[in-house]
């Protein structure tokens, strides 16, 4: 088995230490030992940050992404979840495309003002009515 120190991980996984040391407090990772202060890891970690990742970037929490993992290190994913996740990024594409396409009429807009033109102020109904709100995760405030 190849064993990494915390710096290789970084350089392999391009994430900061800071990053790994919260993963692993937060019980995603696992380091099997240390090198005097440096955490030492088996290469399998790689594909679990890998998995990290992708759960990231599908806008799984932290904890979501706990749960898909066992306590034996084997990967269990409830697919009923990745359905419900996938249905809810439908519906932030579809909030998405209409802002945009709302902002692409706006910017070319032949009306005098933008006030005055009413695919605006539907865009504007939309947005003060929360349909096209930005979507933050709780717990967390914009800085």
């Amino acid at each position: 088995m190849e064993i990494l120190d915390i710096t290789q991980v970084v350089q392999r996984s391009g994430l900061p230490a800071s990053t790994l040391r919260y993963y692993e407090e937060k019980g995603l990772i696992r380091s099997i030992g240390r090198q005097g202060l440096r955490r030492l890891f088996g290469a399998e970690v790689l594909e679990r940050l890998a998995l990290i990742a992708l759960g990231r970037a599908a806008a799984f929490s932290l904890d979501e992404i706990a749960q898909m993992f066992a306590s034996d290190g084997k990967v269990h994913i409830d697919r009923a979840l990745l359905l419900s996740k996938a249905e809810e990024l439908e519906q932030t594409i579809r909030k998405l495309t209409a802002l945009r396409e709302g902002l692409r009429h706006a910017a070319v807009c032949g009306a005098a003002s933008h006030l005055e033109c009413p695919s605006f102020r539907r865009l504007m109904r939309a947005a003060a009515l929360g349909a096209i709100a930005e979507r933050r995760p709780q717990g967390k405030r914009r800085k």
